[in-house]
């Protein structure tokens, strides 16, 4: 899995790559963890590069947005999910829950 965080005006934005499996799931939970505890709420995670993701890795993105809607602070918004990533969060009736977008801009923009 290939993890980077960038802190931009409007909200810290998390590009995710390779395998997302439960071996690395914590890993990505302890990085949302780390941006929420920093005081920002506003996060969008650019799944472009994502080849796979198991359930451990919807628990932490359902648990860090979970955190961000807390108090009307924030939310947790992904971007540019490869189909057959979308194709499993339709399936778990996730879609309705997190706001996708096609685009990384567009996402950063809906702040």
């Amino acid at each position: 899995m290939e993890l980077s965080t960038v802190d931009l005006k409007r909200c810290s934005l998390v590009r995710l790559g390779g395998r997302v499996d439960g071996s690395v799931a914590p890993e990505l939970g302890s990085n949302l963890r780390a941006v929420t505890d920093s005081g920002r709420y506003k996060i969008v995670v650019n799944m472009a590069d994502v080849t796979y993701t198991s359930s451990a890795c919807l628990r932490e993105l359902i648990s860090a947005w979970k955190v961000c809607r807390r108090w009307n602070r924030g939310d947790l918004r992904l971007a540019e999910v490869p189909p057959e990533i979308a194709k499993v969060l339709t399936l778990t009736g996730l879609d309705n829950q997190f706001a996708i977008y096609n685009s990384e801009v567009e996402a950063v923009g809906s702040f």
